[in-house]
């Protein structure tokens, strides 16, 4: 007989997860595929030298980086921040709003602060907003101190711009050894994102206590416009998030799962590929049995109808 193979203290990964026995998400209204898209408001948080960082951010942006002398300001690449924050956004929620759809944000608390009108829009509209750290920062360089200091002081700030404290989590691109344990030990989220490895929840525990994880995305992500081998032109990004789409459209009639969509307002907020995100949401909405929804929706709804009677493996 062939031996199943665990998660343990020595080695804590789980190659496995569910296997060939995946749940029935039983999404509402017996939805072949649950759909999210996460807008990454980061604009105003990332590493820059006047925020006393000593070099500017180079990541996920329009240009190659490197070229100013370290620790000076690079003044081309802060405007391409900026470009997010003053017009990209704008043209992402138009998008949700015009065709009144949800739509997550994962949001940097000090990005929200240093731009009020995007936080009242959160607030007055159907967006929720997943904490994206305090700042756009790596937290597994930060010591235990400092990301614990960082949770707290991120979920006050959200709470404090948009009215409501955040309920999900996810940093910026790979958690640290000990974030897990720390949100679950600041105890107000119900779940987070800080994985990519499957197409459904799943549960963990953690310190003895079930914890939910949304799984999140890198692929159908429009970050891959700054990756070397990502997409170079609109009609790559919009022709792969409807080939992803479409395949677990047509799996979802068996095995529905969940479709995650990154998205960046410096990015995907630029003129071309909003047009190729426009194509992208008609050709879902021509669909029936989808479910476009919050983050925060597919937890609740997690929580609802798949609590664990004991942690998923």
């Amino acid at each position: 007989m062939t031996s199943v193979w665990r998660p343990s203290a020595e080695h804590p990964r789980d190659f496995v997860g569910y296997g060939r026995k995946r749940p029935d998400p039983r999404w509402p209204g017996n939805a072949r595929i649950a759909v999210n898209f996460a807008i990454n408001y980061e604009e105003g948080s990332e590493y820059s030298v006047p925020d006393g960082c000593g070099r500017t951010e180079l990541g996920l942006a329009e240009a190659p980086g490197g070229r100013v002398p370290a620790g000076q300001r690079d003044l081309a690449f802060e405007t391409m921040y900026e470009y997010g924050s003053r017009v990209g956004i704008w043209r992402l929620f138009d998008l949700f709003q015009e065709r009144q759809l949800p739509a997550t944000v994962f949001g940097c608390a000090v990005a929200l602060e240093r731009n009020p009108q995007v936080a009242e829009v959160i607030a007055a509209s159907n967006f929720d907003v997943c904490c994206h750290g305090w700042r756009w920062e790596e937290h597994f360089r930060l010591s235990e101190a400092e990301e614990r200091e960082r949770i707290a002081r991120a979920v006050a700030s959200i709470e404090r711009t948009t009215g409501k404290r955040p309920l999900g989590w996810y940093c910026r691109f790979g958690p640290s050894e000990n974030t897990r344990r720390l949100i679950v030990e600041e105890g107000g989220f119900r779940y987070d994102s800080d994985a990519y490895n499957d197409e459904l929840p799943y549960w963990v525990e953690v310190e003895r206590k079930t914890h939910l994880v949304v799984p999140y995305t890198m692929d159908a992500n429009d970050g891959k416009f700054a990756a070397p081998s990502g997409f170079s032109a609109p009609d790559d990004f919009e022709g792969y998030l409807k080939s992803a789409f479409d395949q677990l459209y047509a799996e979802g009639a068996e095995k529905p799962a969940l479709m995650s969509i990154g998205l960046h307002p410096r990015i995907s907020g630029r003129p071309a590929r909003a047009r190729a995100l426009a194509n992208v949401l008609e050709h879902i909405l021509k669909h029936d049995r989808v479910w476009v929804c919050r983050r925060l929706d597919v937890a609740d709804h997690w929580h609802a109808h798949h609590a664990p009677s004991e942690v998923d493996r």
